[in-house]
């Protein structure tokens, strides 16, 4: 590891959140979605391993704790407002990180929203809104970043896309949609850019522990736990381990892949 990552990982503890490191000295990454929750935790572990970390949100004061961990625990971070869904901000976000950094390394496409109801009383906005911040954000920044990263021949881009993608969840027609057009868009993707040496994977999570899984109540979260074989919700420091593993050079032979985070309840 190089002398980045070795300062980040003492100061976080050589353990940190995933158990081992990776050499991310000198590799910029962007996050987006990074104020909180799965975004947050992956920000924080892609810095604890040497990489500069743009972290990206709807505002920059909701970035501030973000920021503020990863510059205290010894790393680099900056905070970029940016509406994933409008492609003028983020050419221009793209770009401000470019200009600040010199390269781009790292896309974790993790912004997203639900609007969750049964299709029959889903409206227009509702849909519309989630298929465009969720999906359409990812399709934006992917297109940006992947112009620098084809002219430095290397990059990973990683789609955090959910087990709702895949098997789908009454009530998030929306949600689900916009998740299996994120595997499709990876997939694909995967294949346009292989050979250039960037990889394109996505990760997909199950129950991970959140204010929206907090607020199905203590009931409904016992219920989903006897559904998922490992007896307990996931974490966002668990994603995090698997979009560091995907982001990593060791990870350099895998592309166009759904790494499911579930705990088994998907199989």
């Amino acid at each position: 590891m190089g002398s980045a990552g070795r300062q980040v990982a003492a100061d976080w503890g050589e353990n940190g959140m995933a158990g081992w490191t990776a050499d991310l000295s000198e590799q910029v990454a962007l996050v987006t979605g990074a104020s909180q929750g799965i975004g947050r935790a992956v920000a924080l572990e892609l810095a604890r391993n040497g990489a500069r970390v743009a972290c990206v949100a709807r505002s920059v004061d909701k970035l501030a704790q973000t920021v503020d961990a990863i510059r205290q625990a010894g790393g680099t971070a900056e905070a970029f407002a940016c509406d994933v869904r409008d492609r003028d901000s983020v050419e221009k976000t793209v770009e401000g990180v470019v200009a600040l950094w010199q390269r781009l390394d790292i896309l974790v496409n993790n912004a997203g929203v639900t609007r969750d109801t049964l299709l029959p009383r889903m409206t227009d906005e509702e849909w519309d809104e989630v298929i465009q911040t969720n999906l359409r954000g990812a399709f934006l920044f992917a297109r940006a970043v992947s112009r620098h990263m084809m002219r430095a021949r290397y990059g990973r881009i990683i789609n955090m896309t959910s087990v709702s993608g895949l098997i789908g969840n009454p009530g998030q027609t929306n949600y689900s949609a916009s998740k299996a057009g994120l595997i499709g868009l990876t997939r694909s993707l995967s294949r346009e850019l292989a050979s250039r040496q960037i990889t394109i994977n996505a990760v997909a999570p199950g129950f991970i522990e959140s204010d929206m899984t907090r607020a199905l109540g203590p009931a409904l979260l016992e219920e989903a736990k006897k559904r998922i074989p490992a007896r307990r919700l996931g974490t966002p420091e668990d994603v995090a381990a698997a979009v560091l593993f995907l982001a990593s050079p060791a990870a350099g032979y895998i592309t166009g892949h759904v790494l499911v985070v579930d705990g088994g309840m998907t199989g």
